[in-house]
């Protein structure tokens, strides 16, 4: 039973359902999938706009009432109620860690099932039981992955969708996806570095001592270089520069340094799906086989210097204790023919109105291959900017929302 409470300038009503692991098997294992409804207090009717959070494996914010909420929340419910999703296996969902007790081959047999396609069959579900003929949906990141999907899959279930930096490749093998990506990274840190020249000594002492195993993470991992540099997934963010000088900043030998270092890392037990399921977002009818390792540039083997970004690689897996119990899994995943999350036709003749928040410099959505998608939509109104980075739903207040309304409805 749905359970309703009201913080200061929001309602918010608590829902949870039961859906299957496995959408092709109905009867078989069953997975709660929670989702918070958000409504303004006097706009409890308005239709819903479902919110896909980036990840994968992470939950949907959680909103502390109004004016504290974030901005493009407080535009949204201006024409909205949000249903604020927790994707399967995040927040209130029936979580996933590092499945004790299974075999390798079972633990990568349950994570299949975790993609885009099985969140949106969820929502599909969730839209169903809640009695909404149509809603519309706004996909940040990978969310923007997911609404993809449904575009390809379930167009009828959609008034609108919106894509904020999370406009995907259709088709493309990973190892093109990543070549692109890197290229940004790489850019990324000559920027850095620009604009702060004295954190090169820094990393490069730090690497020394990384070398020699002289960090402990707090949950006993030792630090090492190749870990480290993960960090700079940091850097595709608006203030992603600032947070890594700070880092960088503080006594190595301080608890503070490896509390930081742990929580900067992207990949990390606590969402253990943004791991060992990353490469498999991107993999719309492939095999990925460590698709970024197999890629990564020269420059980063010859530069201890040089950070990389939203790349996942098979010794995250073991240099990280976290996250080690999932290891072979991830290795059997890495091997596993995934299929296709697009279909080209369908989105040829999708009739839904969209529109999509293009970043010029996004490094982990590249900006040419979000524009070749979004020539795939017939009403698809892109919005190609630089005044944000991959982050700009969040940093821009209301105002990136409010123009893709706009676009959407003709307006803009």
């Amino acid at each position: 039973m749905a359970e309703t409470v009201q913080i200061p300038g929001l309602v918010l009503t608590e829902h949870e359902f039961q859906v299957p692991l496995d959408h092709g098997n109905p009867g078989g294992e069953q997975l709660t999938v929670f989702a918070r409804e958000v409504a303004d207090p006097a706009g409890r009717d308005r239709p819903f706009l479902v919110f896909l959070q980036g990840g994968p494996g992470q939950e949907a914010p959680r909103p502390t009432g109004s004016p504290t909420g974030p901005g493009w929340l407080s535009r949204a419910l201006r024409d909205y109620r949000v249903l604020m999703l927790d994707q399967r296996g995040t927040g209130r969902s029936t979580p996933v860690g590092t499945l004790p007790g299974l075999s390798p081959q079972q633990q990568a047999d349950y994570l299949r099932h975790f993609r885009a396609d099985s969140i949106v069959r969820d929502a599909e579900l969730i839209r169903e039981a809640l009695g909404v003929e149509k809603w519309s949906v706004l996909g940040q990141s990978f969310g923007g992955f997911c609404t993809l999907n449904y575009l390809s899959t379930a167009p009828d279930g959609l008034r609108e969708a919106f894509f904020t930096g999370g406009l995907p490749p259709v088709g493309l093998h990973p190892d093109d996806i990543y070549r692109a990506t890197f290229a940004t990274v790489l850019e990324r840190n000559r920027r850095y570095y620009q604009r702060y020249p004295g954190d090169r000594d820094r990393v490069r002492a730090l690497h020394d001592r990384l070398d020699a195993g002289e960090i402990t993470l707090p949950n006993g991992s030792t630090l090492t270089a190749r870990l480290f540099r993960q960090v700079g997934n940091v850097l595709g963010m608006s203030d992603g520069a600032e947070h890594l000088h700070y880092l960088l900043e503080r006594d190595p030998a301080s608890p503070a340094f490896a509390h930081d270092v742990a929580a900067a890392l992207p990949f990390s037990a606590r969402n253990p799906l943004y791991a060992v399921i990353h490469e498999a977002c991107y993999a719309d009818g492939h095999t990925t086989r460590w698709s970024a390792a197999r890629v990564l540039p020269g420059e980063f083997e010859d530069d201890v210097t040089l950070f990389t970004g939203e790349h996942v690689f098979p010794w995250t897996f073991t240099d990280d204790r976290g996250l080690a119990p999932l290891a072979e899994a991830a290795e059997l995943l890495a091997e596993h023919e995934w299929p296709r999350l697009y279909d080209t036709d369908r989105l040829r003749v999708c009739e839904v109105p969209c529109a999509a928040a293009i970043y010029a410099e996004d490094a982990y959505v590249d900006r040419a291959l979000s524009e070749e998608t979004a020539r795939l939509l017939p009403r698809m109104r892109p919005w190609l900017t630089n005044e944000y980075e991959h982050n700009g739903l969040r940093a821009s207040g209301g105002h990136v929302l409010d123009r893709l309304i706009a676009l959407a409805r003709g307006q803009a």
